[in-house]
């Protein structure tokens, strides 16, 4: 492409995240070029300027300047993905069809790009289909430090009936996590707000009083290490940044690992050499769709293993 081009959102493509929404017609911009292009006002919307989180109504104009083609692949796309990246990944599909695509995401693999990642799941997972396909999308994040069930969509019919799923509550999400202590009581909720704030250290999630995002989470024991340690079931009924780890600290028990939020109180001397994030997105059960409801199930990854040996935890079956 030459000049500047100016596209109309389908009705197909509206509620579609605006940096979303570019990746999938232009898949040879990278993630940071399109945040350039967002910030310095190059990208715009109906004549004015957009952030990457807006969400798309049919109709809108959406200005392109002058880049690469709007094809469904570059011709050398795939080029730069490593083939060990590729067989990676397909070794983490939990489940695959015309609609879906579920893996299981491996702790320290992010999810989205950012500065400084050239290695994440929304450029490898474009792997995954043909190369006269669309990009799968993603329709939920996890941390890069958590491991577990990560869901894609196929297409964009698939991507916003999940979207739609996650948002009314249909979608029953259960995290496992080894946290240091035993919450009181065993069996709970914990509901409050969350704030993000940005200071020395970066972005945090913060507990307030008024003005944040209610956050409800459901917990219970699963086993425990004496008072030491315990092994919870995270049931996330809201789905805010950092919820679960702010939750668990909240309780006076924070997951094990995790020194941005529980500090030195989140490492066991019994456990001087685990330094990593024990937090693993266990299920994802979706709602019934065309008389089948779907659960996919990410086994543990290899660090909370052997943690739970070391601290004779189990999980009950």
């Amino acid at each position: 492409m030459t000049g500047v081009q100016t596209v109309e959102v389908s009705v197909s493509d509206a509620a579609t995240r605006l940096d979303r929404w570019l990746a999938t017609r232009f898949p040879g911009l990278s993630y940071g070029l399109v945040q350039k292009l967002l910030r310095t006002g190059q990208i715009r919307v109906d004549g004015a300027r957009a952030s990457g989180n807006l969400r798309l109504t049919a109709g809108q104009r959406v200005r392109i300047p002058p880049m690469v083609s709007p094809s469904p692949r570059s011709p050398n796309f795939n080029s730069k993905i490593e083939r060990e990246d590729v067989q990676f990944l397909r070794s983490r599909i939990l489940f695959e069809n015309h609609e879906l695509i579920a893996i299981d995401k491996p702790a320290g693999l992010p999810v989205q790009g950012g500065t400084g990642q050239r290695r994440h799941v929304d450029l490898l997972s474009r792997s995954l289909v043909k190369e006269s396909d669309l990009p799968p999308k993603l329709v939920h994040r996890l941390d890069k430090d958590t491991s577990g069930v990560l869901l894609l969509a196929k297409t964009t019919e698939t991507a916003r009936w999940i979207g739609n799923a996650f948002k009314t509550g249909a979608i029953r999400k259960t995290y496992w996590a080894i946290v240091v202590g035993v919450p009181f009581p065993e069996i709970g909720t914990i509901e409050n707000e969350l704030s993000k704030r940005v200071g020395a250290r970066g972005e945090r999630v913060t507990t307030v009083s008024d003005l944040g995002k209610s956050a409800r989470t459901r917990y219970q024991v699963l086993d425990r290490s004496g008072s030491l340690a315990s092994l919870l079931a995270l049931y996330p009924e809201t789905g805010r940044t950092h919820q679960l780890r702010v939750h668990c600290v909240e309780l006076g028990t924070p997951i094990l690992g995790d020194g941005k939020y529980g500090g030195r109180r989140s490492f066991l001397s019994e456990l001087p050499a685990e330094q990593r994030l024990h937090l693993h997105a266990r299920s994802i059960e979706l709602p019934e769709k065309d008389g089948e409801a779907l659960r996919f199930i990410a086994p543990l990854p290899e660090h909370m293993l052997v943690s739970m040996k070391q601290l004779s935890l189990d999980t009950g079956g």
